[in-house]
């Protein structure tokens, strides 16, 4: 087989490119080592930047989006009984949208089967082979059958366990991580949401999360050590904690019901250096993991798309190899960007094992300040927002 771009990985962020290569003409295969179902049954982001949403509408997949998706204009910081709205729009003239990832794969899943893209699951032993020549391959076993495609790039959207970051010899990567120490233990329930918007909770009790799919559909999250297991979460116990940490009056009018899915996700920062390998280029999760907290995984794989998209097509299209040279440095300098946001945001609002007084005088100085200060509320909701591409 034959193409010119092979995007590994079958998630949001390698549908996307492969949509916007797909529409400028240029050809790609993309190989997924599960099942569709299993791609579509992950339960993760759901607020969308701006630029992303602008990315999704160009990428001709933002028409059910802007139907069903829900536009915040703000966010809600609080500590105990304290609550601080951040308005977005007021602040910086833009909105977040309210759209799960597994809707946004569905919508980038059917526009790729309506164009015909070859799309292979359940592949394994995935090898990408001479990528620091002109001539990269990559071979898989599908069906029992080894496999190879020739091709002229890779696109490395395969996650953080995914061989594209492997590929790259472990003396040339520079890896740069903080792992912290609890988790987020996550509800999705049939449930109105606690608040028309989210609310971030810092609390004396720890943090909590409350946020939403649709107006029937809301997500929560508590923080829970990592050494907690799902089974030792009840529903009764889980919706207990989550009252706790959410502001009174808020929480005395919370709606529960049986949970429909029941996670605990590991928190942590991690970026890999360099994106670039020849003519491999790592996207997303395989290059990068930032906290939930700040809304910015499936953002930023989304920016790193934008940056790699534009300079495929110009490499492919015109010859031009100056997008594809500056690729790496354009995509890490608002990674790390980001990286500081949601290290900020997670700092701000989480307690600490072992931690003192004094932090926790620190987060609700820091809530109070953003509560007083138009500067402090405008560069969250800058950053919060998503920066330019």
């Amino acid at each position: 087989m034959k193409t010119e771009v092979v995007i590994i990985g079958g998630g949001p962020s390698g549908l996307l490119l492969s949509q916007l290569l797909n529409r400028a003409g240029v050809d790609t295969v993309i190989l997924e080592r599960t099942s569709r179902k299993r791609v579509l049954d992950r339960i993760r982001a759901g607020v969308l930047e701006s630029g992303t949403v602008q990315l999704l509408r160009e990428a001709g997949v933002g028409d059910r989006m802007d139907r069903e998706g829900i536009p915040h204009e703000g966010c809600y910081l609080t500590d105990d009984d304290l609550m601080v709205r951040i308005n977005f729009h007021e602040l910086t003239g833009k909105k977040v949208m309210v759209y799960g990832q597994t809707e946004v794969t569905t919508d980038l899943y059917d526009a790729q089967d309506a164009m015909g893209t070859r799309i292979i699951h359940d592949v394994d032993d995935v090898v990408i082979n001479d990528v620091t020549t002109g001539a990269p391959y990559v071979e898989y076993t599908h069906d029992g059958t080894r496999q190879r495609i020739d091709c002229q790039f890779v696109a490395g959207c395969d996650g953080f366990h995914g061989v594209s970051r492997q590929t790259i010899p472990a003396d040339k990567r520079e890896e740069f991580e903080r792992v912290y120490p609890f988790g987020w233990l996550g509800v999705l329930s049939r449930t109105p949401p606690a608040n028309h918007e989210l609310i971030y909770a810092n609390s004396r009790h720890g943090f909590a999360l409350a946020s939403m799919r649709n107006e029937n559909l809301s997500r929560y999250y508590v923080q829970a050590p990592l050494t907690d297991k799902v089974e030792d979460w009840s529903d009764d116990r889980f919706w207990e904690a989550l009252k706790m940490r959410l502001p009174k009056e808020t929480a005395d009018a919370l709606v529960t019901g049986p949970s429909i899915e029941k996670s605990i996700a590991p928190l942590r920062s991690f970026v890999s250096e360099p994106l670039r390998w020849g003519n491999l280029f790592l996207v997303g999760d395989s290059a990068h993991i930032v906290p939930p907290t700040g809304a910015k995984g499936l953002n930023l794989a989304v920016s790193d798309v934008y940056y790699l998209h534009d300079a495929l097509i110009a490499a492919l299209k015109k010859g031009d190899h100056a997008g594809v040279d500056s690729y790496a440095d354009r995509a890490l300098a608002r990674i790390w960007k980001a990286m500081r946001f949601s290290w900020q945001m997670t700092t701000m609002l989480h307690q600490f094992d072992g931690e003192d007084s004094f932090a926790a005088q620190m987060r609700k100085a820091t809530l109070s300040h953003l509560s007083q200060s138009e500067t402090a509320r405008r560069d969250l909701a800058e950053n919060y927002i998503g920066l330019p591409f």
